[in-house]
C-alpha cells in the first residue's frame, strides 16, 4: 500500500525540480509584467546622461566587465564601502573607474524603484546599460537575457587575480580569460571595448619615460604619438587625474579604428599593444582592422556570453532596493 505514496512523492519532486529549473531560465521578456516600463524608462535616463557625460558608456562598460571578471555578473563590483565593510571598490584596479558609471546606476535604480519596486535587480540594470551605451555609441546591438541577482557579498581581496592589468603579460592574459571560458579570438574582441574611454597616464608611464637605456620611450610606439604623450603626461605625477583616449582618432565612437591604431603603433596599453604581435592574437587584430563587421558579430557573441557568466538566480541573490548597498548591514 505505500508503494503508490512513494510514486506521488517521487513525482511530485520531480515536478518541482522541473518547476525549480524553469523558474531560474533568464528571459529577454522576464520584467515584462512585472515592470512594463523597464526598456522605455531606462532608454530615457541613458540617453541623457550620455549627452551630459559623454564618458558614461567607456565607464559603464568598463564596471560591467570588471563586475563580471571577478565572481560572476551580479553587481558586487556596484556595493560601496562602509565602516564595517570594504567592497571591491577599493581594489586598486578600480579605484580609478570614473564615477559616471555609478552615478547612472544610481539614477535608473531610483526610477525603477519609484515605479516598480524591488522588481528590477542592479546586475540586470548594469548589462543592459552596458548594451544600450555601446549601441548609442555606435556599437552592434546584442540580446541581454534578464533575471539576474544581486550578490550578497563584495571581497576586493579577489579582484586582483581576476582582471587584467595594463602590465599582465600574453601568456597570463590568455589564461585568465580561458579559464573564464574565453577564446583567444574573444578576448581580443572584448578587450576591442577600449575602442571608447581613456586610460591614466600611470597606466603606461613605463612606457614613455625612461623605458630602457637606449630608448626614452617603448619603439613599438608610433614616434610621434610616444612624444606626444610624453608632453601630455609629464607631470601626470603631480596631477594622478592625467589621461589619455585609449583611441586617438576617434574616442567616442564604438566602431574598428582601436585596431588600427595597434597594427600603427597608437596602442596606448602595453598589454594592447602586445596582442598585434603575438602569434595567437595577430590573425584576430588583423581580422577585426579590416573588417569592421567581423569584429562587431564577435564583440557581440562575446558579450552574450560574458553576460551570463555566473549569474546569480532565484534564492542565490537578492534584488537589491539599493544598488550600492546591501540590503542587510553586512558586518
Amino acid at each position: 500500500m505505500a508503494f503508490p505514496n512513494l510514486v506521488l512523492l517521487f513525482t511530485l519532486f520531480s515536478f518541482l525540480l522541473l518547476f525549480r529549473s524553469t523558474q531560474s531560465k533568464l528571459s529577454a521578456d522576464y520584467y515584462n509584467k512585472t515592470c512594463p516600463k523597464f526598456q522605455n524608462l531606462m532608454q530615457t535616463i541613458l540617453a541623457e546622461k550620455q549627452l551630459s557625460a559623454p564618458t558614461t558608456a567607456a565607464a559603464t562598460l568598463r564596471v560591467f566587465f570588471h563586475d563580471c571578471f571577478v565572481n560572476g555578473c551580479d553587481s558586487s563590483m556596484l556595493i560601496a564601502s562602509n565602516a564595517f565593510n570594504k567592497s571591491e571598490r577599493d581594489a586598486n584596479v578600480n579605484l580609478s573607474v570614473a564615477g559616471d558609471a555609478f552615478d547612472l546606476i544610481t539614477r535608473v535604480k531610483t526610477a525603477l524603484e519609484l515605479g516598480c519596486p524591488g522588481v528590477v535587480s542592479c546586475s540586470d540594470i548594469l548589462a543592459v546599460s552596458a548594451r544600450d551605451l555601446v549601441v548609442m555609441v555606435g556599437g552592434p546591438f546584442y540580446e541581454v537575457v534578464l533575471g539576474r541577482k544581486d550578490s550578497r557579498e563584495s571581497n576586493p581581496s579577489i579582484v586582483d587575480k581576476n582582471l587584467p592589468k595594463a602590465l599582465t603579460p600574453m601568456n597570463e592574459l590568455l589564461a585568465l580569460f580561458s579559464s573564464k571560458g574565453f577564446s583567444a579570438e574573444e578576448m581580443v574582441a572584448l578587450v576591442g571595448a577600449h575602442t571608447i574611454g581613456f586610460s591614466h597616464c600611470k597606466e603606461f608611464a613605463n612606457r614613455i619615460f625612461n623605458f630602457s637605456k637606449t630608448s626614452e620611450f617603448d619603439p613599438a610606439y608610433n614616434p610621434v604619438f610616444a612624444q606626444g604623450l610624453r608632453k601630455l603626461c609629464a607631470n601626470y605625477t603631480k596631477s594622478p587625474a592625467m589621461s589619455a583616449f585609449n583611441d586617438v582618432y576617434t574616442p567616442g565612437k564604438f566602431d574598428n579604428m582601436y585596431y588600427k591604431n595597434l597594427q600603427n603603433g597608437l596602442g596606448l596599453l602595453s598589454s594592447d599593444q602586445a596582442m598585434v604581435t603575438d602569434n595567437r592574437t595577430k590573425p584576430f587584430v588583423d581580422r577585426f582592422a579590416a573588417n569592421e563587421t567581423a569584429f562587431f558579430d564577435t564583440f557581440a557573441r562575446s558579450m552574450e556570453k560574458l553576460s551570463v557568466y555566473k549569474v546569480k538566480e532565484n534564492n542565490d541573490g537578492d534584488v537589491r532596493r539599493r544598488c550600492d548597498q546591501f540590503n542587510t548591514l553586512q558586518v
